[in-house]
């Protein structure tokens, strides 16, 4: 279990380090294409610059008209100043978003990845079980401190099975399936005692659970994945 432990702690600590190049990596990059944008776009007082050079080579202009033209040109101008102040703002809020997305996706995904790793690290070396009692007149199996109500074929399934794991024993379905059903085994096949296996697991419930507890060794048969000195039967 140390092993599996340190594993685990190094996935965590490989996805931490992830997250933080990641995200230093993602600030940096919309900084600089942050910066490049708003050092392209035109100079908000640049139309205004403009008119007010057009005003002071033109001093000749006299006319109502004129004049009037030129005030427009210069109202012009301050409309423009105040769009691209506008776009600015809009650009900024646009970064300021697409930042908080891209740091979400990557939060998200890492924490997928770590969650898989573990999941994984927990599927090879099965579940951690400090106690399995098995109550045959409950019809019940405390694992830890969790209980699950079987019925009694599951639970003599589970019996069979625990006695074989405390006798170090790997039981195939025919053999499980002649315990139980008392035949001899050259009348039982391999369906019937996968089957109770099957129906042991679908009422333990838990998948994860049902799944790293009985296991399945290929070409051999089912064993109960715990310690055989956790095991109890009353």
């Amino acid at each position: 279990m140390p092993e599996t432990t340190s594993s685990v702690t190094d996935s965590l600590r490989a996805g931490s380090r992830v997250v933080v190049f990641g995200i230093a990596a993602i600030v940096a990059i919309l900084a600089a294409a942050a910066a490049l944008l708003f050092l392209n776009l035109p100079d908000a007082n640049a139309f205004n610059a403009r008119v007010e050079r057009l005003f002071v080579e033109n001093d000749d202009l006299r006319t109502l008209a004129e004049i009037k033209l030129l005030e427009i040109i210069a109202q012009s101008g301050t409309s423009f100043q105040e769009v691209l102040a506008s776009y600015r703002m809009v650009i900024f809020v646009l970064l300021v978003f697409s930042t908080a997305l891209l740091l979400a996706c990557l939060v998200f995904l890492v924490t997928i990845v770590t969650q898989n790793r573990r999941i994984s690290a927990i599927q090879r070396s099965g579940i951690q079980v400090a106690s399995l009692t098995i109550s045959r007149e409950s019809r019940s199996v405390f694992i830890n401190d969790l209980e699950f109500k079987l019925t009694e074929a599951a639970i003599e399934t589970l019996s069979v099975l625990a006695e074989a794991r405390m006798d170090d024993d790997v039981m195939t379905g025919v053999q499980i399936e002649a315990m139980i059903s008392g035949k001899p085994e050259s009348d039982c096949d391999e369906a019937s005692g996968a089957t109770r296996v099957k129906r042991l697991r679908d009422a333990l419930g838990n998948q994860l659970v049902s799944e790293l507890l009985v296991k399945t060794i290929a070409r051999r048969g089912y064993v109960l994945a715990v310690d055989k000195d956790t095991i109890r039967v009353i």
